[in-house]
């Protein structure tokens, strides 16, 4: 076949064999650091959608590296004749599919002229005549025939470079999917002569990219799910947990009363909701219940568990029960069920007559007493752990409040980073701040400011009273 001249450049000669080589190094170096960050990936074990999308993605940039290495060797070693040996020396597994095939078709003639990888790619026998432009199109999926016909129109009539993908079906029953590149070859007077393509098979790409693409959109339909549940979680524990906001004074009768003020604080949506809770309940006898603590677990579930877990706390307050009998009743009850798993709790009964505080724990923060600008942690009652044995007996301890005394509750995951004692440190140091709040709403504004901002891996709850004339 006669040599013409492309519609946008001339033959180019062929590269150094040196340069090639050094390439071909290079990318199998990175192949081998890349083999290395996939079994990096794949030894975690994690089968959740982010781990899935990432091993994919490992998969997606290995079989791009091999194209590129195979792509390198054949610019290296020069294209396989077109009518190879009737036993024709084996290719690696897989390698025919990575290399690149080329052909031309003479426009004037009406001859074609493939390459021998052109016949492998397309399954084809290499001693078979290659087929015509009109021909090609056999080898075509149905629905994908337009789109070739049209690439092809458009190189021979207007010059347009080929550039796109169709599905062809192999002699062996096998579908590929075939990426072609290519453009019209000048004659001298400049009308088209033939044209040219370099045809690479792309199944295995694009059945990778098609594998990041559907763990991509796995991940992000997880992301949403955990959204959308996040946002349930914070609307039904809106809902449980008592219905004022800000300040609220409590009880409405008698000399003494206490100035009360709650925040809850959930979690971002990297988390789910937990069972956080905060309560405060005026007594039939005039004393007012104050709790906060957190069940086990997270999400919706665990939230709808806490309308029991109040309703039970709040029972045996107005039957009379204090703290310390609350809990060790409460434990009897909890151990008896399956849901919901309390992981701790702090109950306190205040009277107002003699601004006596009686108080219980389990397995929870201390409560927090600031007067005169300074704090401290209420020395813990003997006891045990919530859920250590049933029958078990809850220590209580008493507490005498003055005029202007604050009492801060609060759930371990209120100072993000930190719990236990250290968490405590960093609320008793905003004494002289809270101490000289005007309110109990002055009071947890302080503490949200200083530790509610941004987002937050633990959810929260705090409980401020202040004892008032």
């Amino acid at each position: 076949m006669p040599s013409h001249l492309s519609a946008d450049h001339p033959a180019a000669q062929p590269p150094g064999r040196g340069s090639v080589d050094a390439l071909i190094s290079q990318t199998r170096r990175l192949k081998g650091d890349m083999d290395a960050v996939r079994r990096d990936t794949e030894g975690d074990g994690a089968d959740h959608p982010r781990g899935r999308w990432q091993r994919a993605l490992c998969d997606l940039a290995l079989h791009q590296l091999d194209d590129l290495d195979e792509h390198l060797a054949q610019l290296r070693d020069g294209p396989l004749p077109t009518a190879p040996d009737p036993e024709p020396a084996t290719p690696a597994q897989g390698s025919l599919l990575s290399r690149v095939g080329s052909a031309e078709w003479n426009l004037l003639t009406d001859e074609a002229s493939w390459s021998g990888e052109l016949y492998q790619i397309l399954g084809r026998d290499p001693a078979a005549a290659p087929l015509t432009l009109d021909e090609l199109p056999s080898l075509v999926l149905d629905e994908d025939r337009p789109g070739l016909t049209a690439m092809v129109t458009n190189c021979l009539v207007d010059a347009r470079p080929i550039d796109g993908e169709f599905r062809i079906a192999r002699p062996d029953g096998g579908v590929r999917t075939v990426h072609m590149m290519g453009e019209p070859v000048l004659d001298t007077d400049g009308s088209t002569a033939s044209m040219w393509a370099v045809l690479r098979d792309v199944s295995e790409l694009r059945r990778s990219q098609r594998v990041v693409s559907e763990t991509r959109d796995s991940l992000h339909h997880q992301r949403e799910a955990a959204r959308t549940e996040h946002r349930l979680a914070v609307e039904l524990q809106e809902a449980v947990l008592p219905p004022w906001r800000g300040s609220l004074r409590l009880p409405r009768r008698g000399p003494q009363s206490l100035d009360l003020a709650a925040r809850c604080l959930p979690a971002s949506t990297r988390t789910l909701i937990g069972g956080d809770w905060y309560d405060a309940l005026e007594l039939t006898d005039g004393d007012t219940l104050l709790s906060v603590g957190d069940l086990t677990g997270q999400g919706v579930g665990v939230t709808s568990n806490m309308t029991m877990l109040l309703g039970a706390v709040r029972g045996m307050a107005m039957a009379g029960a204090l703290p310390g009998q609350l809990m060790a009743w409460l434990n009897q009850l909890l151990d008896a069920t399956v849901q919901p798993a309390l992981g701790s709790a702090v109950c306190c009964r205040y009277r107002p007559s003699t601004r006596t505080l009686v108080w219980a724990q389990a397995g929870h923060p201390a409560p927090l007493l600031f007067r005169d600008g300074t704090g401290r942690v209420l020395d813990t009652p003997d006891g045990v752990l919530l859920g250590a044995t049933s029958g078990a007996v809850y220590g209580q301890a008493e507490e005498t409040l003055q005029d202007g005394d604050l009492l801060l509750l609060h759930t371990d995951g209120l100072v993000p980073g930190h719990t236990g004692a250290a968490a405590a440190h960093l609320l008793l140091g905003l004494a002289p701040r809270l101490t000289g709040s005007a309110d109990a709403e002055d009071c947890v504004r302080a503490v949200v400011e200083e530790f509610g901002s941004g987002e937050r891996e633990d959810n929260a709850c705090v409980l401020v009273a202040k004892v008032t004339s």
